[in-house]
């Protein structure tokens, strides 16, 4: 894979489309400075993703579009483009298989970036994925830039160990590491998240769990109350249809009873009939005996006469024909007086027939008034038949408003009952969400406001803590510092310790100090460090103490008495640290330095003087003891001159001294500095570590915070389910109470409507009673009238039957009297004729009346016949008169049993309605109830009793109530709770199973990077080992870990080029520093090559001499990795194999001028 070229449009100064090919491994970028060669670098480095606008040279990400010259306008938008060769197919992935490659980045001036993979838009991400384990990146080792090698250099160790990961190929592994940490964090998170949940969740199913429970009892109960609520019902309904079925029994029983008192009444009525129709014939039959009776009595009489007549003709033919004659009087008498009897009874008929035509006129009015009060009283018994069944309407209608004003008051209590519960309910649902209406907001919001301060105060400490550690790592370096400064003096001190004690021969000094400490005498050290000689005059000094400076100075003894003693070493020099000081002597070397007193006395009698001419001078004023020494460290006095040679020993002592003091002093201060910095370190430390604690106290607060919070929100999420529960519950209430209200109000109609109609129905009963009272009175009425009527009838009948049976027996009579009369009359003219006849024609012999007493003996058999037919008829119409009294008595009865039937059977029909009313009604109830009625019927045991199932359903509706308000919807709640639970659980067993796989993927992500680290280290550190001593011609460099653990452990650079043993690389030059990175870099290189390298002016601080070897070393490494360098130096420049030249003729523009050195020394050469 190979960088082949970059095209630029309106990137920074390249505003026209710009195309930089790179044909080979060699490519150098030249111009003038700010001509745009940089342009390059950070196109690159931008397009690879790149974020950050200061890494640019900019203030923003919209500083790279063109922003316009002083002839162009600016552009809308940069575009960048890199074009690689991926024929080797070291791009691994999907795009493994494209030769060429091609990434591209475009910004506009939104700050819209847009990110483009073979023309196929992408995310940054995948860009970055792209270039992960190649090297290649915004900020990866494979681009040095300006001022990026001495960066390189004097990284932190946690920085360098970047460019050793990169090298490794181990930043894809930390980065999904980092990946694998963010998922780990999330799904510990979710974990946590889903535990609050879980816990949570467990809690309201443990709740939901107990309402469930009594929700399930509930509907038990509920169940078993409707079950037998059920029972009940088909209990009440089996008695009410077998009490149905017995009133239908009688119903049946009293119309057949009804019908036969009917049949009763009409086979009497039918009887009367017959009746009446027999006392016609009857009464014909007896006016025909009547009429009989007087024919054969005449008959009777006439024969009777004749034969008395005859008889007294015969007996007293012969004796009285006078008798004949007296006869004839008798007759004419008889006629006479039957005459007069003719006429009286024609009299008394033609008296009689205005009385009998009254009769028939007052039995024809009688028979018309009582066949009217018959139409009358059938009348009335249709109107009374059409009352009865009005009335059983009404008493019905009123039987069925009762039942159903009974059922409606029911009704009504139960909705009272339960309207009351639901307001109940709804009133403790209304308190409970008054008070649950966000109960935690006040706690969440503090919870909030305290999370808020807490994340301030953790930014805060983590602010402080990143100072802290900034400071730190200043203080550390101020000890790092301080440390090399202390070692520095450390090394002059021992240097300037050395020398002085090489004064004194090494044995004499040893055993010196052995004697000293075995006479347990307290030293002081050599003279040289007990004075103070002023500035410049240190030779002077030297010179007159010279061997005496190494004296051991000795406190709180007496020099003079320890000569005695044994074992004093050879040449032992030893000076009393104690004395009084000699008095002041002006111009003696004494005025020059400070010291013992014993020193002050001995270079009291020492003059001083400028030089040695000035010295000269002096000589002659000097007393025997006193010599004058110089400046400069000429010392003479009379008859004698001495100067040490630059090789003695104590030559330099005293400067040295200084120095020593001076670097003591100085080392005294560093340790004053070091222990303050550690101190200071310390105190940062501590402060560290107080802020770490805070901090973690703060985190630990925070996520107490935040569990608080969640717990807090899950209360609030709870008790806003069970608000909106409850609200849900609110709404059905108000809906339950309004439909129960509405239903209170429509039962109350229909209640009112009930009770009008009842009250109708009575008032119509009422009328009923009052028209049936009416009717009793005027059946009673009627049938008074009509038994009056019947009887004024039947005696109309009688007195016309008895006014025609007289009237047609005075007819008869007058009829049979003008038969006598004419018989008479004949019988006159006969006895007449006969008295002439007899007279003449008396019989003589034989019985005349034989004939006559036969006939009378006839008639008088059938006068008696015919009074004994009359007598029977009499008895005959007596007896249907005494039936038709007794049909008329026997069929009020009937009548009245009708009656009595038909009010029991309305009675019973009012009954057998009540109870289809109270069947359909419990036929309902069953039903509401989703039973089947003949199922619920045929499942009842024998015997079950309502009073038992009363008490059943009393015992179920307490069992109700002490459970109390039921959450009917807990069950479904429960099982869904249970589902989510369930859910959740596998959820978080998923998350477990998860968290536990990314465990295993970051344990074996660690592993491999802690491998592939220390071989990739090791490799670097063999390659730099062996590259910086070409690089420098000489010296040693090396890496080393700062720590332990290879995944976090930082990479320390030393470096010491040839001839120099600097303790730390900050000391090396600049172009040391260069050298040595490019060593660093390029031995990173060989060990994992990037596709390309940019180098931007890395050759500026080098020499020519360096120059070179850096040029030769691209070059070697140019047959493994393209390089693309921007320089001015000509040497790199040679050894390019493509120049490319940018220049800027046009201001603020830049445009590319590619040469290929190759064939323009071929064109040169030619």
């Amino acid at each position: 894979m190979r960088l082949k070229s970059i095209k630029l449009a309106g990137f920074k100064s390249f505003v026209d489309p710009t195309t930089v090919p790179f044909p080979g491994n060699m490519c150098a970028v030249v111009g003038p400075n700010g001509c745009g060669k940089s342009n390059i670098i950070d196109a690159v480095r931008w397009v690879m993703g790149e974020s950050s606008a200061k890494t640019l040279r900019g203030e923003s990400m919209t500083d790279v579009i063109f922003n316009g010259t002083t002839s162009r306008q600016p552009v809308s938008q940069a575009s960048i483009e890199l074009v690689f060769d991926n024929t080797q197919g070291k791009v691994a992935g999907e795009f493994a298989a494209y030769s060429e490659i091609s990434v591209r980045r475009v910004v506009t001036r939104e700050a819209q970036s847009e990110y483009y993979l073979n023309s196929a838009k992408c995310r940054r991400r995948d860009i970055t994925d792209l270039f992960l384990g190649t090297g290649l990146g915004p900020r990866s080792y494979a681009i040095i830039e300006q001022g990026v090698v001495s960066r390189l250099i004097e990284s932190k160790p946690e920085e360098l160990r970047v460019f050793i990961e990169e090298a490794a190929g181990i930043s894809k592994y930390k980065e999904r590491r980092r990946e694998t940490e963010s998922r780990m964090r999330r799904t510990t998170e979710n974990l946590e998240r889903l535990t609050d949940l879980r816990d949570e969740l467990q809690r309201n199913l443990a709740h939901l769990e107990r309402q469930a429970r009594a929700a399930e009892r509930y509907a038990d109960f509920k169940a078993e109350e409707r079950i037998t609520q059920s029972e009940l019902y088909a209990i009440q309904w089996r008695e009410l249809n077998a009490d149905r079925s017995e009133v239908a029994g009688e119903l049946a029983a009293l119309d057949i009873k009804r019908e036969a008192a009917k049949a009763d009444v009409a086979h009497t009525l039918s009887g009367i009939e017959t009746t009446r129709a027999k006392q016609v014939v009857v009464a014909d039959a007896l006016s025909a005996a009547q009429e009989n009776f007087y024919t054969v009595g005449g008959e009777v009489t006439r024969v009777e006469q004749a034969l008395r007549f005859a008889q007294e003709r015969r007996g007293e033919l012969q004796r009285d024909l006078d008798q004949t004659r007296a006869s004839l009087d008798q007759t004419r008498d008889h006629l006479e007086a039957d005459r007069k009897q003719l006429q009286e009874w024609e009299a008394n008929l033609n008296r009689l027939e205005p009385a009998l035509s009254e009769h028939r006129t007052h039995a024809a009015e009688a028979a018309k008034a009582l066949s009217e009060i018959d139409r009358a009283y059938e009348q009335w018994s249709q109107t009374w038949d059409s009352f009865n069944e009005g009335a059983q309407i009404a008493s019905k209608a009123a039987e069925v408003q009762q039942s159903r004003i009974v059922y409606l008051e029911q009704v009504l209590s139960k909705l009272q009952e339960r309207r009351q519960q639901l307001q109940e309910e709804q009133a403790s649902l209304d308190t409970s969400v008054d008070a649950n209406e966000n109960p935690f907001a006040s706690d969440i919001e503090k919870a909030d406001r305290h999370i808020s301060e807490l994340e301030a105060q953790i930014v805060d400490l983590q602010r402080q803590l990143t100072e802290s550690q900034a400071s730190i790592e200043q203080a550390r370096g101020e000890q790092d510092d301080v440390r090399a400064s202390i070692q520095e003096i450390r090394g002059q001190v021992a240097s300037l310790t050395a020398l002085q004690q090489a004064t004194a021969d090494d044995r004499e000094r040893i055993a010196l100090d052995d004697w000293v400490l075995e006479s347990a005498l307290k030293s002081l050290g050599g003279l040289y460090t007990a004075i103070e000689v002023e500035p410049d005059w240190d030779s002077a000094v030297e010179q007159v103490l010279a061997e005496r400076l190494s004296a051991l100075l000795i406190a709180d003894a007496d020099v003079n008495n320890l000569s005695h003693m044994k074992g004093v070493p050879a040449g032992a020099i030893l000076l009393d640290a104690g004395g009084v000081a000699p008095e002041h002597v002006a111009g003696t070397l004494a005025n020059h330095v400070k010291g013992p007193p014993t020193v002050m006395q001995w270079l009291s009698s020492v003059r001083t003087a400028a030089d040695l001419g000035a010295a000269r001078a002096l000589l002659a004023e000097l007393e025997a003891h006193q010599s004058v020494v110089t400046r400069d460290g000429h010392w003479l006095g009379r008859g004698w001159y001495r100067r040490h040679s630059d090789a003695d020993p104590a030559a330099g002592v005293i400067a040295r001294q200084v120095q020593l003091d001076a670097f003591n002093e100085q080392l005294e201060r560093s340790r004053s500095e070091a222990d303050r910095v550690t101190d200071v370190i310390s105190g940062l430390l501590l402060q560290r570590a107080e802020l770490e604690k805070s901090l973690t106290r703060a985190q630990q607060a925070l996520q107490a915070g935040v569990n608080d919070r969640a717990e807090w929100v899950a209360e609030q999420r709870a008790q806003t389910t069970k608000r909106e529960q409850q609200i849900q519950r609110l709404k059905r209430l108000k809906d339950d109470i309004s439909e129960s209200e509405r239903q209170y109000d429509q039962e109350q109609s229909n209640l009112a409507e009930a009770r009008s109609q009842l009250s109708a129905a009575l008032d119509q009963m009422e009328l009923d009673r009052i028209e049936r009272d009416r009717l009793q009175s005027e059946r009673e009425r009627l049938a008074s009238a009509q038994a009056n009527q019947r009887e004024a009838s039947r005696l109309a009948a009688d007195e016309l039957m008895r006014g025609e049976l007289q009237g047609q027996s005075l007819s008869t009579q007058a009829a049979t009297m003008r038969e006598t009369i004419s018989r008479m009359e004949s019988q006159l003219k006969t006895l007449e004729s006969r008295e002439t006849e007899l007279h003449h024609t008396l019989p003589s012999e034989g019985d005349p009346d034989a004939e006559n007493k036969a006939k009378l003996t006839e008639l008088l058999e059938q006068r008696i016949a015919a009074e004994s037919e009359l007598n029977s008829q009499r008895t005959l119409a007596g007896e249907i008169d005494a039936t038709l009294r007794e049909y008329d008595t026997q069929r009020l009865a009937q009548e009245q049993s009708v009656s009595t039937v038909q009010s029991e059977m309305e009675r019973l029909r009012l009954r057998e309605a009540e109870s289809a009313v109270r069947l359909q009604t419990l036929e309902e109830e069953i039903v509401k109830r989703d039973a089947v009625l003949q199922e619920v019927v045929s499942s009842l045991p024998e015997g079950a009793d309502e009073a038992e199932w009363l008490t059943r359903v009393e015992r179920v509706a307490n069992r109700i109530n002490r459970l109390g308000p039921i959450n009917l919807a807990a069950i479904d709640e429960h099982a869904k709770a249970a589902e989510r639970k369930h859910y959740l659980d596998a959820q978080n067993a998923d998350l477990e199973a998860a968290l536990e796989t990314l465990k295993t993927a970051i344990r074996k992500i660690d592993k491999e990077t802690r491998q592939r680290f220390k071989d990739t280290f090791d490799q670097i550190n063999a390659g730099f080992a062996e590259l910086f001593p070409r690089v420098f011609g000489g010296g040693t460099a090396s890496l080393e870990m700062t720590g332990d653990d290879l995944l976090d452990t930082g990479v320390a650079i030393f470096a010491r080029p040839p001839g120099k043993k600097n303790s730390t690389i900050h000391l090396l030059s600049g172009g040391e520093k260069a050298m040595t990175a490019i060593a660093l870099v390029f031995s990173i290189f060989q060990l994992n090559p990037a596709p390309f390298c940019m180098l931007d002016e890395v050759d500026a601080p080098l020499d020519d001499a360096n120059v070179g070897r850096y040029a030769r070393l691209v070059r070697e490494m140019s047959e493994k990795v393209q390089f693309v360098f921007i320089t001015h130096n000509k040497i790199t420049m040679e050894a390019a194999d493509q120049l490319m030249g940018v220049t800027m003729q046009e201001p603020g523009v830049s445009r590319l001028v590619s040469v290929d050195v190759e064939e323009a020394a071929q064109l040169a050469a030619s």
